[in-house]
């Protein structure tokens, strides 16, 4: 069945997205000394009627599961490319009200500033929250680059009309690169030295990748 979503005004969106775009800072404001680090995702079983987003909090750079959090709404949002922040944020912010331990770092399965009006997922987060957010995207959505080196490390500039828009990062041997780019009160280099710091084996970093997983468990869990 066609979900009947309210009218959607792109118009009024972008303006939106401009608007908090102009508050996103791209230099660092986060303790030197950081103690804990969260992923997010969020997924859209029911063929999309249903928005399930989950949270984890990790110690750092240990990694060990601290907190997790999953929340389960009706979608209220159409998915239009470019604007799937005001499709996610939503469910993520409350499946964070849920969490006891708040991060210094946030790491979002989705764009930072790699976005066509600069304002991809990890910044609308980044800005509702005021964390430090960086988006660690599967896929570009903007700009250019040169394929990275093929060994875990390597990286090339991911470019758009000039600018630098993220980094595009191999976190393992021979797999498929991520697209690193900032979200809010983090800088670039910073953001790609905590994403690798979170690298451990998988081609997501372990904060998102277990937000992932703690997703799909937990809809493995509601099908037995």
């Amino acid at each position: 069945m066609r979900i009947a979503y309210p009218r959607v005004k792109l118009q009024q969106l972008i303006r939106r997205q401009n608007e908090l775009a102009a508050r996103v800072i791209l230099h660092d404001q986060l303790p030197q000394d950081i103690q804990y680090i969260a992923g997010i995702d969020v997924a859209f079983p029911n063929r999309g009627e249903t928005t399930r987003a989950a949270v984890v909090v990790m110690d750092y750079p240990a990694l060990n599961m601290v907190e997790q959090a999953i929340t389960e709404q009706p979608t209220e949002f159409p998915y239009i490319p470019g604007f799937l922040s005001f499709r996610e944020v939503p469910a993520l912010l409350n499946a964070f009200k849920q969490i006891q331990q708040t991060p210094d770092l946030v790491l979002c399965d989705g764009q930072g500033i790699a976005h066509p009006r600069r304002f991809g997922l990890a910044c609308h987060f980044g800005i509702e929250t005021g964390l430090p957010a960086v988006g660690v995207a599967k896929s570009k959505l903007v700009g250019r680059y040169q394929e990275p080196g093929t060994l875990s490390g390597s990286q090339s500039k991911l470019i758009d009309n000039g600018a630098l828009l993220g980094t595009v990062l191999r976190t393992r041997d021979k797999v498929k690169p991520v697209f690193i780019s900032s979200g809010h009160r983090i800088s670039l280099d910073t953001s790609v030295k905590h994403v690798l710091a979170c690298a451990r084996g998988y081609r997501l970093p372990e904060p998102t990748r277990m937000a992932d997983k703690l997703a799909g468990c937990y809809q493995r869990r509601r099908l037995i």
